[in-house]
């Protein structure tokens, strides 16, 4: 079976959790810091706070920037839950716009179209890897004096063209910026996430805010020469990162220049193998981004069953996924509370674009590991399928 992804770890990655299983420091402390200015300092930001998933970055980047009960946050629906959950979290309502149908990210000019009195925040999604329109978005932000969160999940190690030079996803270019270190994900810790401010006042926020609020962390404490006590000054969350996943993230990243230049040359692959190919769309990039190719998105004619195409692909030993969905078809947001730009009395939900990359993509396998022969099997098998529909 040729799995969808597979998580790039090493002998190097065992070594250098079994140093910090020796050193009998193993929750929160020297080494999540050493990740978080090492992390920093790639991608370019003034701060970075490892939190324990890239969904409780969302909610506390949310939190930090006051997002309260029956505010609205823009956002869209066509990601992965986590995305809207974050904004629930917070009481919040999202305010789901529809994407562009070529890059699978946030559409700016309906972002412009849906602010209102209730807008507090920007929230957009960097799908897959592949950067969103983050210069015309800085704009809308600016403009309308909205805050600018990038869900970066997917998006470490890609790049954005912006004042003259090539950028770091998470530099950040907005207010905030949050990536996931889950298995699936271009670098991983097991799972894990880390938040990038160029906020002073935020980032003193986050590190209250993960770890219940303590006046004072563990760090500080044990290095003191006298007794010390913390205090709680208000409701914060155990949001914290291991030292034994920090251990595993430093040289994750250590070696992601490396893995993204493996991604790239494998999607270069996809696109020589499946070019020209009927009923199929090759995903393609922007002249002013540079993706990681989290993940391998291909979209197909609409007469084609996308069921029956990953059904057949399963059946020659090929893991393949659905394309991205979409929070609004969900069972939970038949529940949880709702809107979308363009809401009248009696129209549909206006997010045709987000629907239709839902109901006719699939995701293809794409991992570091992953080798010629098997991107060739990968394309032919799926060349076939589509010659018998």
């Amino acid at each position: 079976m040729i799995p969808l992804a597979k998580p790039y770890l090493s002998d190097q990655e065992i070594t250098s959790v079994a140093s910090v299983i020796r050193s009998g420091w193993i929750t929160q402390g020297p080494k999540v810091a050493e990740f978080e200015k090492a992390f920093a300092q790639y991608v370019g930001a003034n701060h970075a706070v490892a939190v324990s998933n890239c969904t409780s970055g969302l909610h506390l980047a949310l939190m930090a920037l006051g997002i309260k009960e029956n505010d609205e946050v823009i956002t869209v629906s066509h990601s992965y839950i986590a995305t809207a959950n974050s904004i629930r979290h917070c009481g919040a309502i999202p305010l789901f716009v529809d994407i562009e149908s070529d890059t699978f990210n946030i559409n700016p000019l309906k972002v412009e179209a849906s602010i209102s009195d209730k807008t507090k925040a920007i929230l957009c999604v960097h799908q897959m890897g592949m950067p969103c329109d983050i210069g015309t978005l800085l704009k809308i932000s600016e403009k309308h004096n909205l805050p600018l969160i990038e869900d970066a999940a997917c998006a470490v190690g890609s790049q954005y063209y912006l004042n003259e030079k090539w950028e770091q996803i998470g530099k950040p270019h907005g207010d905030i910026a949050v990536f996931s270190f889950h298995p699936r994900k271009i670098i991983t810790t097991g799972d894990g996430g880390m938040i990038t401010t160029n906020s002073k006042s935020l980032f003193e926020k986050f590190q209250l805010l993960r770890q219940h609020s303590m006046s004072i962390s563990d760090l500080i404490r044990h290095k003191e020469k006298s007794v010390i006590f913390e205090s709680y000054n208000e409701l914060g969350y155990n949001y914290r990162l291991t030292d034994i996943q920090a251990a595993i993230g430093l040289v994750q990243l250590d070696r992601l220049d490396d893995i993204v230049e493996k991604r790239r040359k494998l999607a270069d692959l996809y696109k020589k193998f499946l070019n020209g190919v009927k009923g199929i769309q090759l995903p393609e990039e922007r002249t002013n981004t540079r993706t990681n190719w989290q993940s391998y998105c291909v979209r197909f004619d609409d007469s084609l069953s996308v069921h029956q195409i990953m059904q057949q692909l399963l059946e020659v030993g090929i893991s393949s996924r659905r394309g991205i969905l979409c929070a609004h078809l969900e069972p939970a947001y038949e529940v949880e509370p709702w809107t979308w730009y363009g809401k009248e009395e009696g129209k549909q939900v206006d997010l045709k674009e987000s629907e239709n990359a839902r109901n006719h993509c699939i995701i293809l396998p794409l991992f570091p590991e992953m080798k010629v022969q098997e991107i060739k099997f990968v394309c032919d098998s799926l060349i076939k399928i589509l010659s018998n529909n």
